[in-house]
């Protein structure tokens, strides 16, 4: 055990910097990868001129804010994924595939195609759509304790549940739905430094109260008994974690739209490569949700240029097989 432990510690002092490194590297590629190829060396003397350069307005005004708000929409989501697992003990959770997403976009949905001049109402929106998914979900799949397979099961079909709600808003409001299209699909198409704004303090917030909350998240994964006999009030920190959650996922609804599979997948992977201590897998998590964002959306937005598909398709079929191969694993 004491070897085992030594060695998930060697793993996360080079994961960490590692991820950090691919971290800065997503965002120079991001940023220098369009139209107009841009060289890394070009990218911070444009970003240290100022407006003097020729390529200054391109990088800060269009491309920066893009990348920096498909950075944080992958740390939200990564940290709503590793949260939802911890508190779950369930590998497969995740805010799409757990309906999470789905009510926190019919909630944002509503407030853009029947009230378009309260967009400010958005997050706010998503993030009660988002609350309202996350508790009939545990309470549709709760009997006598929550199954992986039950809760699977319930995930799917409230999103499909919310799915069909979105549909007829589409259908009875189709002269105002196609500002939507984009949002649905997922992407990060014509982000500004507004949308910056509007997730930072999300961002920020939800991943120092998840780091707080590492210990708790630890104790949980072990099983409600052992988390209650070492001082964990399990009901309270439960309902506190799946509110962060929502939260988290509800911001990163609001500015990237219906973005899937991000929390499935990310956290797994930090798991995987340091153990199922949170301490070390969250803060992994993070960087790993932003650097897969951070690729996939410049694959995505480069690969069939001058066509720009939205990341949220790309994520769904790398994100599918993987849950296929989850659900396979943890259920067969």
């Amino acid at each position: 055990m004491t070897d085992k432990r030594a060695q998930m510690a060697t793993k996360a002092a080079w994961a960490m910097p590692v991820a950090a490194v691919l971290l800065v590297v997503g965002l120079l590629v991001g940023m220098g990868s369009g139209t107009v190829q841009v060289a890394p060396g070009t990218i911070v003397e444009a970003l240290t001129t100022g407006r003097a350069h020729e390529m200054y307005t391109i990088l800060y005004d269009i491309r920066l804010p893009r990348v920096v708000v498909g950075a944080l929409a992958g740390i939200n989501l990564a940290l709503a994924g590793a949260i939802l697992q911890g508190v779950l003990r369930n590998p497969l959770a995740d805010p799409g595939l757990l309906g999470v997403t789905a009510g926190a976009g019919l909630a944002g949905m509503v407030i853009m195609i029947l009230f378009p001049a309260q967009m400010m109402w958005v997050p706010p929106a998503a993030f009660i759509g988002a609350m309202a998914a996350t508790f009939m979900v545990y309470g549709i799949a709760w009997r006598h304790g929550v199954s992986p397979l039950r809760l699977v099961l319930a995930g799917v079909a409230l999103a499909a549940f919310f799915g069909g709600f979105m549909t007829l808003l589409t259908f009875f409001y189709s002269e105002r739905v196609q500002g939507t299209v984009s949002w649905m699909a997922g992407g990060f198409s014509g982000r500004s430094w507004d949308y910056v704004l509007l997730i930072l303090p999300y961002t920020a917030l939800g991943l120092t109260a998840t780091m707080f909350a590492t210990k708790s998240l630890t104790l949980l994964s072990f099983g409600d008994d052992v988390a209650r006999s070492l001082g964990v009030r399990v009901e309270r920190t439960r309902i506190l974690l799946l509110t962060l959650a929502a939260l988290l996922a509800a911001s990163a609804v609001s500015v990237a739209g219906m973005l899937g599979f991000v929390g499935l997948i990310v956290p797994h992977i930090a798991r995987l490569i340091v153990g199922g201590d949170f301490a070390r897998s969250v803060p992994l998590a993070a960087l790993l949700g932003a650097v897969l964002i951070l690729f996939a959306d410049t694959f995505a937005r480069t690969a069939f240029s001058p066509i720009e598909v939205p990341v949220g398709v790309l994520m769904s079929f790398i994100g599918a097989p993987f849950f296929l191969y989850l659900l396979r694993k943890e259920v067969g």
